[in-house]
């Protein structure tokens, strides 16, 4: 959907490359992060900090900075809001651990039982 937004949506700041390097930099630290955050690891929460501002925002201006400072310059505000939203959503989408098969067993038998916690 990023690739296809690049060539649809006319914004200086979208294209294939950082589509490709935020997607794959979400789907590496995103479900980790998400971990971090909500089984409360404090120890590890400077690190998930950190990764999560470097694949929110770091990588974006990094490429940026050198591929046309100006769309940086325009756009990085509106960008960031957009890109922690992805990145958590993308978080709780990979925060399972197993397959879909097994999650929509796991999901099945806890509405079946009453217990969705």
């Amino acid at each position: 959907m990023l690739i296809a937004g690049a060539f649809i949506f006319q914004a200086p700041d979208w294209d294939v490359p950082i589509s490709l390097i935020m997607a794959i930099t979400a789907y590496v630290t995103a479900p980790w992060c998400m971990r971090v955050l909500m089984e409360r690891k404090w120890r590890e929460w400077p690190l998930m900090v950190l990764l999560t501002w470097f694949c929110v925002d770091g990588c974006y201006w990094i490429y940026w900075q050198w591929r046309n400072p100006l769309a940086l310059e325009w756009m990085r505000a509106a960008n960031a809001p957009a890109s922690l939203s992805l990145f958590w959503m993308c978080g709780l989408v990979w925060y399972y651990r197993g397959t879909a098969r097994e999650f929509l067993a796991d999901a099945r038998c806890r509405l079946k039982n009453g217990r969705l916690g």
